[in-house]
């Protein structure tokens, strides 16, 4: 079988399946010496993973902060099973060669973020997480001997069987194509962040496994919830830097160029759930401030040592974030939405799964909670493999490969590259943290007019097909919820789509909480 995408979901998946064998694609180096670099988005994670370890904790209060956080859209059932299962999951983590930040007992040390009602983040080297995991992942994946990966290798297409099942998929290897049989196929391709020209993402991340399961017609669901990251660190980079949601959660604080809190007075302040923050931060640089996240007093002397990666980010551009305060802006950073799977990971095609961003499982609703995604990846990896093997005999075959013999693709024309990068301003404009319908029309048209130009390159016609899906989704829900704020906002509007509205954190909680 084969697993696309070799992230934190993608390997967890490939690991667990062992000792089946696996073929893994990546569509570039998995893993950078850095963190902030490599194909694969867990790497670039810096905010941790979320369990309920300590003893004034409970899988019943993360789920409850889930369900509050995610605007009424949650399934409960998931976000029990999830956070159910993340203090195993960390186990295995550790078990496999994590390390995580440890008090001199060698237990992780639980720190706090947004909407968290307790401390329950795991962070590794500081804001390194990501990087450490799948790190750990990789060297594990690459000494077992039912796991071949490839790198530089994208998946292109699909194929069915005459039932209607996957039968393999065509894909390019080093710019050649080629195609291998499988009797199924794991999406692990990661999210959609690289579509907006504000993002934290890699830029690789432009929704390629929704493209191709869309292709198939597989069922896809709240396209429309794209999390934007309060706190991107605005030095001119592209993909922008990130200050951690964790820099917060030690007491860094959000001001304006007057030196005003941005969050006075908001419930939650500064750890106010991301959407919330989100527009704030969007809102003062629409009205033209600039806006900082102030570390100074909070962190001060001790930044470079808690948070390595922001640190270095700021000091490449002369900037010290133990005496100045970060300038920072909202940016695409998380897709909640994706291929609609159920609790095995399955999609509405016979044998195509979806893991990790990339699938919707219903954990995050409107609006995720900070430090799920490595969590929801790693576990419903693991959900998946089970499934699988339960389906495919032992002795099953990976796949045979057949190269072609044609020559290497053509590379992006300047043409191509110019047109990618409108999309991807006219996405931040239209689709960002701020929506109506007349900017959402316009990203649909200009999308169209990519997707119906029959001279331009296949890759650029998937990329705009998923700016289409998300622009299409985000006007087709009139009111706002969560991370989906439009300003023309039509609340109790009859042709909006049933929803739930949150309940109050109290109520959840003992609702969730054990007895």
């Amino acid at each position: 079988m084969v697993v696309v995408g070799a992230g934190a979901a993608g390997l967890a998946t490939a690991l667990k399946l062992a000792p089946l064998p696996v073929l893994v694609l990546s569509a570039g180096p998995i893993l950078a010496d850095q963190p902030g670099a490599g194909s694969a988005a867990t790497g670039w994670a810096q905010g941790g993973i979320a369990a309920a370890i300590d003893a004034d904790d409970h899988p019943g209060l993360h789920a409850a902060d889930t369900i509050a956080a995610g605007a009424g859209l949650v399934d409960p059932a998931m976000a029990a099973r999830i956070t159910a299962a993340a203090p195993a999951c960390i186990d295995w983590l550790m078990a496999i060669g994590t390390r995580f930040d440890s008090d001199a007992s060698g237990r992780p040390t639980p720190g706090l973020e947004a909407a968290h009602s307790r401390p329950r983040i795991l962070h590794a080297g500081g804001d390194a997480t990501g990087h450490a995991i799948l790190a750990a992942l990789l060297v594990r994946a690459r000494a077992t001997p039912s796991i071949q990966i490839i790198e530089h290798a994208r998946a292109t297409a699909l194929y069915r069987d005459a039932a209607g099942g996957i039968a393999g998929l065509g894909v390019t290897i080093a710019d050649r194509p080629a195609t291998i049989a499988a009797p199924a196929v794991v999406l692990a391709t990661g999210g959609i962040g690289g579509l907006y020209a504000a993002t934290t993402n890699p830029p690789g991340a432009t929704g390629s496994g929704l493209a191709l399961a869309a292709g198939l017609g597989a069922r896809l669901r709240d396209l429309e919830f794209v999390q934007m990251h309060p706190t991107a660190i605005d030095i001119g980079r592209d993909p922008m830097p990130l200050a951690s949601e964790a820099l917060r959660g030690a007491g860094a604080v959000l001001i304006d160029d007057r030196g005003h809190r941005l969050m006075a007075g908001v419930d939650g302040g500064d750890l106010a759930p991301r959407d919330v923050v989100a527009r704030a931060v969007a809102a003062a640089t629409a009205q033209g401030r600039r806006v900082f996240l102030d570390g100074t007093k909070a962190i001060g002397r001790d930044f470079a040592r808690r948070f390595p990666n922001a640190h270095a980010a700021c000091v490449a551009v002369g900037l010290d974030p133990v005496r100045q305060a970060i300038p920072v802006a909202a940016a695409a950073h998380y897709h909640m939405g994706g291929i609609a799977v159920d609790g095995r990971g399955r999609t509405s095609i016979d044998g195509l799964w979806a893991v990790g961003e990339v699938a919707a499982t219903g954990l995050h609703g409107a609006n995720r909670l900070a430090s799920n995604s490595l969590l929801e990846a790693l576990v419903c990896g693991g959900w998946a493999a089970e499934d699988i093997a339960g389906r495919l005999p032992a002795d099953q075959p990976s796949g045979a490969m057949e190269v072609s013999a044609s020559a290497s693709m053509a590379a992006p024309t300047s043409r191509s590259r110019m047109i990618a990068r409108t999309l991807r301003r006219m996405m931040t404009a239209t689709t960002g943290t701020i929506r109506d319908r007349d900017g959402l029309d316009r990203m649909i048209a200009q999308a169209d007019a990519v997707i119906d130009d029959p001279t331009l390159p296949g890759t650029l016609h998937d990329r705009a097909l998923v700016c289409r899906l998300i622009a299409e989704a985000a006007r087709n829900r009139p009111i706002s919820i969560g991370a989906h704020y439009r300003r023309d906002s039509g609340a109790g509007d009859d042709s909006a789509p049933a929803w739930q509205p949150p309940l109050k954190r109290s109520a959840i909680i003992s609702q969730h909480a054990h007895p």
